[in-house]
């Protein structure tokens, strides 16, 4: 815990994981060209892993690691099995098939998600600007999936729409268990990472072995490790600890899809449909209305 609140860091280290959290879309789309969402995953987890062990380690906290463990082994492995296995699987999956500008909104309607589930997990009442939330974000998921023709019905791919869907489950769902994790936030994610990693090289090398790809491949899938999976998370922590206005550093959250979208058109030439952007508004006007009254929730 900071003894001394700084609000001009707390800034500037929420702004930088906004900013590298816009990346990520792009990364994805990158990397998927060299790896299966199954290598970039396994391949991801080392980076992230061999950051969060430098991260902890220049902290002093390498210590806590086999104490917190020792206290909560299954529930560890739980949440390493949850993310970043299954949901970095399924996420990669979504992005492998669906256009990037499609799945990473539909990705981000997972905070609507989250109130439900806390509601049929925790107990947590459901609000009448949580419904009102989750009408409209799932509007806007619909408009993005069918590309504006909500008559029609008809999706690119409905499996890519499913994963993507099923990714703000198990992304709520590892949020909902977190609420008992009382382990230091680095420490508690580099478990997760530890536990899951020697899961998804098994798999990796049965299945697909070892992926032949130039160093192009290797740089991209580093950046999704780094940027995505590992200090990015700690530089939203720091600011959230930082700060006296948590809901002023979270509202930070909402630039990020629209700036994802434009380096997605500008990086890699996708288009972005106006249905995009209006159901990409539905669903950040969801999120805003559903923060009304102190109504805060994890972001990633």
């Amino acid at each position: 815990m900071y003894a001394v609140k700084n609000e001009k860091l707390a800034l500037i280290y929420g702004l930088s994981a906004v900013l590298l959290w816009s990346t990520v879309a792009t990364a994805f789309k990158i990397t998927l060209d060299y790896f299966s969402p199954l290598q970039m995953l396994t391949f991801a987890s080392m980076v992230s892993v061999i950051a969060l062990l430098g991260l902890a380690a220049v902290q002093k906290k390498l210590p806590q690691l086999w104490p917190t463990f020792r206290r909560k082994p299954g529930y560890y492995a739980l949440l390493g099995l949850i993310n970043p296995f299954v949901y970095y699987l399924v996420l990669f999956e979504a992005y492998a098939l669906l256009p990037a500008s499609q799945a990473q909104p539909i990705n981000y309607s997972w905070a609507i998600t989250l109130a439900l589930m806390a509601a049929l997990f925790l107990g947590q009442s459901i609000r009448k600007q949580d419904w009102i939330a989750c009408v409209l974000g799932y509007i806007g998921v619909v408009v993005i999936a069918t590309r504006g023709d909500l008559l029609a019905m008809q999706f690119d791919s409905p499996l890519g729409v499913g994963l993507a869907l099923l990714s703000t489950l198990l992304w709520a769902l590892y949020w909902i268990l977190n609420t008992k994790n009382d382990a230091d936030p680095v420490i508690g994610v580099l478990l997760s990472f530890l536990l899951s990693l020697p899961l998804a090289l098994l798999t990796c090398f049965y299945f697909e072995g070892m992926p032949t790809v130039p160093w192009q491949g290797w740089a991209a899938v580093s950046y999704v490790g780094l940027f995505e999976m590992g200090i990015t998370f700690v530089l939203w922590i720091n600011a959230l600890k930082l700060t006296n206005n948590t809901a002023r550093i979270s509202n930070l959250i909402f630039i990020s899809p629209f700036i994802s979208l434009l380096l997605l058109a500008t990086i890699i030439g996708e288009e972005i449909h106006s249905s995009t952007l209006l159901g990409l508004v539905m669903i950040i006007t969801g999120l805003v209305i559903q923060q009304l009254k102190g109504n805060t929730a994890a972001a990633a």
